[in-house]
């Protein structure tokens, strides 16, 4: 197709006429329902439109930069592989824009890199059919539904090899792999594959580089295969070299960078990742990370690193990822918790590569070769997680992060547990608030704001402390206020001036938060925050009078009625206003099914149903 008339004036006939013939061209080779990606400068082929839409838009703000005409040399395979579950003719098609004779000029046009073309090549056996005739398959699609077959029925590798040569024995034309070892080289040229790294059983070291040839921990001096007391006695006769040894321990590692590199590998992903810089509105207003603060200032600190927009920033999540969950309790493996540091050591490694030298990547979307860089800007964690990746520790009475030494908070005996004071410093001096005792705690404040732990703070803190880690390490300093150690994280250059660290899991808080606040307004025992040792413990503080629970003549006591709690007229008439609610498709889940009326009750909500129901159910049922 034709793509002289892209450079010319958006308002002159020749580009008109040109847009007219694309759009249909585009409709018809890629329209679904009626709708294409829109390519134009702000939708960036993220925002699917009508015919009507995509025309309009592209005449007023063009084609974004590196946008191509997709005509390859190949037609696809003949036979469409009608399972929807493996679509990988619609994977091969969005990353062979490498082929493509009509290319928009950019500032540089190279062949794919080593990496790259390994890729392409095996992404080709998505287009050939297993075998003469058949839809169901592709090769690739075949392959990795065999995998996943090998790996969740735990076969082993001669019992696999056996099952492929014989299914080459009995079909012939099948076009699978001849051996394992084959089959495994595809999955790793498409970026599927992982490393395994031996472990210490006690969480101490990994038996990785400089560790790689050691035999035993060098922490707990624990043998790092698996031993039988038949074989005790020969364990010194033993060589890290011997292929029959069973390690105690493996990491499974999936690298970082070539996840990354397969990312600029799509044509459309790739345009998404300069989306932040190139398709983003600079208005002011937070819609996306890049709009934070704690994005702006690290570009700030490294004008090198964000002059190229394809660098890549990332944040680590550590929640939500459970290799265990199908498995019993008495089976699961514990939890690192405080040593997940050892197991960090990989990931961390790439990271100083990214940043220090950076990776060359292959970008289809401008047919060009550049040098990557990576970046961490923060961590996503829950509360206790958070604790593990930071080093310190959130229980206690230093429970916060943030104003670590400076955190005010007061022990309740009765219930045994710390609640945290003081929030009214982050007021402003004339606040009324500040002076309000009887709706708090009975004190006026008259502190100011504390100080933000920084990251040179941390550092201070803990120069020159050394720490071991390992389940049986009983020997490590004692660390001042609440550490418990200093986080891997600051072996990136970068680490310690970034603004924001680490970031909680909103929707996790929330639903606790949600289910606290729906417990205590209905009174639902063992959900609600009033019972009766709270009670006592407003008692010892002298503050709420009217809450102190009171001794009858029978001994028994009686809590008064808070004015936040419904009475059972009340709980009757929110419940069923709840069980009535009716929302969009998709909008919840259906609330009304987590909702019981006799007794009055709710539960069973997700983390996003809390999240509807606090910010917008709730108010207007109360």
């Amino acid at each position: 197709m034709d793509t002289n008339w892209m450079s010319s004036l958006r308002n002159s006939s020749t580009y008109k006429k040109g847009l007219d013939k694309f759009i249909d061209y585009i409709f018809k080779k890629e329209g679904v329902n009626g709708e294409i990606a829109c390519p134009c400068n702000k939708c960036v082929n993220l925002k699917w439109v009508g015919w009507y839409d995509a025309r309009t838009h592209l005449l007023c703000d063009g084609f974004f930069k590196g946008y191509t005409i997709k005509t390859p040399i190949s037609e696809p395979c003949d036979i469409p592989m009608e399972d929807a579950e493996d679509d990988m003719i619609g994977l091969v098609s969005d990353t062979h824009h490498w082929f493509d004779d009509n290319i928009l000029e950019t500032e540089d046009h190279s062949l794919p890199n080593k990496s790259a073309k390994k890729f392409y090549k095996g992404l080709e056996s998505a287009k050939q059919a297993l075998y003469p005739g058949c839809k169901k398959f592709s090769v690739l699609s075949f392959i990795v539904r065999l995998f996943h077959s090998k790996c969740i029925g735990k076969c082993n590798d001669k019992g696999f090899s056996m099952i492929i040569d014989t299914l080459k024995d009995a079909f012939p034309e099948v076009a699978i792999p001849k051996s394992l070892y084959d089959l495994r080289k595809l999955i790793r040229d498409l970026g599927l594959g992982y490393e395994r790294i031996d472990a210490c059983p006690n969480d101490c070291m990994l038996y990785w580089k400089e560790n790689k040839d050691k035999t035993e921990c060098v922490v707990c001096h624990t043998s790092w295969y698996k031993t039988s007391e038949d074989n005790s006695d020969d364990e010194e006769n033993l060589t890290a070299n011997d292929h029959n040894k069973v390690p105690t321990k493996v990491l499974r590692y999936f690298p970082l960078i070539p996840h990354l590199q397969r990312l600029y590998m799509s044509f459309e992903a790739a345009a998404s990742m300069r989306w932040h810089e190139e398709g983003r509105t600079k208005d002011g207003l937070l819609r996306h990370p890049a709009d934070s603060p704690a994005w702006q200032t690290f570009d700030h600190n490294y004008p090198e690193f964000a002059k190229e927009s394809r660098n890549v920033r990332l944040g680590l999540a550590s929640d939500g990822f459970n290799p265990f969950g199908n498995m019993s309790n008495s089976h699961r493996p514990s939890a690192p918790g405080n040593n997940i540091d050892v197991y960090l050591e990989p990931p961390v490694d790439e990271l100083k590569l990214l940043w220090d030298h950076g990776v060359e990547t292959y970008d289809s979307s401008t047919n060009s070769n550049f040098q990557m860089r990576a970046g961490m800007v923060w961590t996503i964690s829950d509360f206790p997680a958070y604790a593990n990746l930071s080093g310190w520790s959130t229980k206690g009475k230093l429970a916060c992060p943030s104003y670590h030494k400076h955190t005010k908070s007061i022990r309740l005996k009765r219930s045994r547990k710390f609640v945290f004071m003081g929030y009214h410093r982050f007021l402003s001096k004339r606040h009324a608030y500040r002076k309000d005792k009887n709706s708090f705690d009975g004190t006026e404040e008259l502190e100011s704001k504390p100080t933000c732990l920084t990251g040179s703070d941390v550092l201070n803190e803990l120069n020159g402390i050394e720490f071991k880690f390992g389940k049986l390490v009983k020997d490590n300093p004692v660390l001042p206020y609440n550490w418990k150690k200093r986080s891997i994280f600051f072996k990136l250059p970068y680490w310690k001036d970034n603004l924001i660290r680490h970031n909680l899991d909103v929707m996790h808080i929330e639903k606790n938060v949600c289910d606290s606040v729906i417990g205590t307004l209905m009174n639902l025992d063992g959900k609600t925050k009033d019972h009766l040792n709270g009670r006592y413990d407003l008692e010892e503080m002298e503050i709420r009078k009217e809450l102190h629970p009171e001794v009858l003549e029978n001994n028994k006591v009686y809590l008064p009625p808070a004015c936040f709690s419904m009475n059972k007229k009340e709980k009757d008439r929110f419940c069923r206003m709840l069980k009535a609610v009716k929302v969009p498709d998709g909008y919840s889940a259906n609330i009304s099914r987590c909702v019981q009326l006799n007794p009055p009750k709710i539960g069973g909500l997700k983390s996003h149903d809390n999240h509807i129901l606090m910010q917008q159910l709730l108010p207007i049922c109360i």
